[in-house]
Order: structure tokens, then sequence, then C-alpha cells
């Protein structure tokens, strides 16, 4: 469990609240409070604002710097909570296959070569709504963004954009690289720069610094 979901769990209970009710308060399905509690999900602050408003405590912890120690606990906990999980997986899967499937290509940075393929039900031409030519993998290929849960090796679902957006983490060109980075907004096409690889480090630019490639919504955590 992440320490941003170990706190809107405890921060749920102690108010009464139920996951369903949460959920319902914050526009999002049941399923998705539960990923968030479990450490699932990558949740960005706009959500973690939303949280803590409803749930009255201070929740916006999610740039906190986290130690390669911390972060390899949760992953070990992450996978021993993944292991009775056989009929939830084969629900899932079952209701894929009942749909059309798109084999989404993971790629490194440079997007250039395929490194495998992994298969995504299809629903009205959208993968996990977004359009399904501009779905992707991306391989973590650093620990840049070890602080944000984001290590080597693991596996990020992304979408090909073109425009940057306010607390969203991005693949972007950059000083003649492909990084992933966070952006914050400063206002006047301003943005900063943030990554995590053990210490928050951030930098001040124009838009007309980077070249957004693409946004990643989560993480597949490579256990």
């Amino acid at each position: 469990m992440s320490r941003v979901g170990q706190r809107i769990k405890e921060a749920r209970l102690k108010s009464g609240m139920s996951q369903k009710v949460l959920a319902k308060k914050l526009g999002v399905a049941e399923k998705y409070i539960n990923d968030v509690e479990l450490g699932r999900k990558v949740v960005q602050e706009s959500f973690i604002g939303k949280a803590a408003k409803i749930l009255n405590t201070d929740l916006n912890d999610i740039n906190m710097v986290v130690t390669d120690e911390a972060l390899m606990e949760e992953r070990k906990t992450l996978e021993v909570n993944k292991r009775p999980k056989k009929v939830e997986t084969s629900e899932v899967w079952n209701d894929a296959f009942a749909s059309v499937l798109k084999s989404v290509p993971v790629f490194d940075y440079s997007l250039n070569s395929i490194k495998g393929k992994k298969e995504l039900p299809v629903h009205s031409n959208k993968v996990e709504g977004f359009p399904h030519d501009k779905v992707l993998y991306i391989e973590v290929q650093d620990n840049d963004m070890s602080g944000f849960r984001m290590v080597k090796g693991d596996l990020a679902f992304a979408h090909v954009v073109k425009e940057p957006s306010n607390n969203g983490i991005f693949l972007l060109d950059y000083k003649g690289e492909r990084i992933i980075r966070q952006l914050k907004s400063l206002g006047n096409s301003k943005y900063l720069l943030v990554s995590n690889g053990g210490a928050l480090l951030t930098e001040t630019v124009t838009v007309k610094d980077f070249e957004v490639v693409a946004k990643l919504e989560r993480i597949e955590i490579n256990l």
C-alpha cells in the first residue's frame, strides 16, 4: 500500500465513509478507490486535493521523498497482496475476451522499436477511455521518478498527446533527450519540470523548451 493510499484509507475509515460513498463523491468507480488505497494507481494532485477536502484532512504528500527501502517494502507488500487475486484476474480477462482486443505495443523512450505487446480490450474504438490508435506502453528506463513509485523496468500505460497539462506525468523531448517528468503549470507559458529519484528536483522551463510526446496514466509494477 502506498503512503498516499494508506492515508486516504485511514481518513476514510476515521470518517466512517465507505469506498462506495467516497467514490461517488469523487465521481470515480468504487474499484478505483480500492486500487488507490492498495497503491495500484498513481494519483494526481487534483485527485488528492479533492479527497482531502471531502475527508477533511491533509493528504497532499504525493511529492514526498521516497527512500529505496520504503519503495522496495511497498513492492513486497503488493506482491503478497497480488497472489490471492486469481478469481478477480480471471473475471477481468473473461470480460476482455468477450470484446475486441488490441495488441498495445511496448516501447522504450525512443518509440522506434517494439519490445513487446500487451492485449487490452477495445470499447467503442477506445482502450481505457483513449483512442485505440494513440495508446502504448512505455518501459521505464531509469530511476529518475522512483519517488513517484516508478522505477526502471516498470511499464507505464500512456497515450500520445501534443499538449501539456498541469500535474500530469509525461514522456518529453528536452535538451535532446527523452525523459519522464511531472509538469506543473506556473502560468504565463511556464512549467516546472519535476523529478524525484530519491530527492525532489525541479527546473523552471517554458513551453518552447520541451515537447510533449505522451502522457502516462498508470504504472504496472514489475515485481
